[in-house]
């Protein structure tokens, strides 16, 4: 069973090692990319504990494909704006990160048997750069993103987790963004938690900490409590992914564990050797 630990001895037990660390971020509003808030301020204090990988795959809960699993292959991925009604300074942001065209497709050709695809047109949506800018300002890492497909069942993402862990022993720091719960729909300005989202999120961190995967991934045991944290589980399939790539050898820390706007997990985690 995993070790957890809270975000205090993270800043010891992390150090750069050959053996590359999982990391998932509760990414929640794109302003958080141009605040300075307790998320953008937690992640810039994980980048500066993190190692130096020699690329990064996203898993973001905003490349949503169906019947595939896409690997962005471009050389120089767009930094893409995909929000709107949002202030001009986040629109003019850049994340000018090359990319890592050659392992991109050996990726593809790791995930083939889960019908996976290259692609050359997408980049760094904003579930990716608005974190990346803090995890690694200088933008000196080669990234590309990996898609979720979302005709699959969740166990498909534990699974794509999996095949992609060999990865961590070459250097690549596999980074899923999303949040634990994701309810737009429900959300209160007031603040105030759904007793849903606390339920939800509280059931997600232990089963997470107990390594039983399994029970992550049971849509029907999950039941109601899944349908009211997501309405589409598109960003909890990036948590699945971390997940799946993690093994018996990890320590778990959590961090900033709170609930935005009501209906929002921002809690992270992150696994380490």
């Amino acid at each position: 069973m995993s070790t957890v630990h809270t975000l205090d001895t993270l800043r010891d037990s992390l150090p750069p090692t050959e053996r590359m660390p999982l990391v998932f971020l509760g990414h929640g509003s794109p302003m958080n990319a141009i605040e300075d808030n307790a998320y953008s301020r937690a992640w810039s204090e994980l980048g500066r504990k993190l190692p130096h990988p020699k690329a990064i795959l996203v898993v973001s809960a905003h490349w949503m494909t169906r019947g595939t699993t896409l690997v962005d292959v471009s050389a120089m991925p767009r930094t893409i704006h995909d929000f709107y009604g949002f202030p001009q300074a986040l629109f003019d942001a850049e994340y000018p990160a090359h990319g890592a065209p050659d392992l991109a497709r050996e990726v593809a050709t790791l995930l083939a048997s889960h019908h996976a695809e290259t692609d050359d047109t997408w980049g760094l949506d904003h579930g990716a750069w608005t974190v990346l800018k803090y995890l690694y300002p200088g933008a000196d890492v080669p990234v590309f993103q990996v898609s979720v497909d979302m005709s699959r069942g969740l166990g498909h993402q534990l699974e794509i987790g999996r095949t992609l862990s060999q990865l961590r022993d070459r250097g690549v720091l596999i980074l899923g963004s999303g949040n634990v719960v994701h309810n737009l729909r429900a959300m209160r300005f007031n603040g105030r938690p759904a007793d849903f989202a606390i339920e939800f999120d509280a059931l997600f961190a232990e089963r997470l900490a107990e390594r039983d995967f399994a029970a992550l991934a049971d849509r029907p045991k999950l039941g109601s409590l899944l349908q009211m944290a997501h309405p589409t589980v598109d960003h909890y399939l990036p948590a699945l992914t971390i997940a799946g790539a993690s093994d018996a050898r990890d320590a778990l820390s959590f961090m900033t564990s709170s609930i935005d706007l009501g209906t929002v997990s921002m809690r992270s985690f992150v696994f380490h050797a």
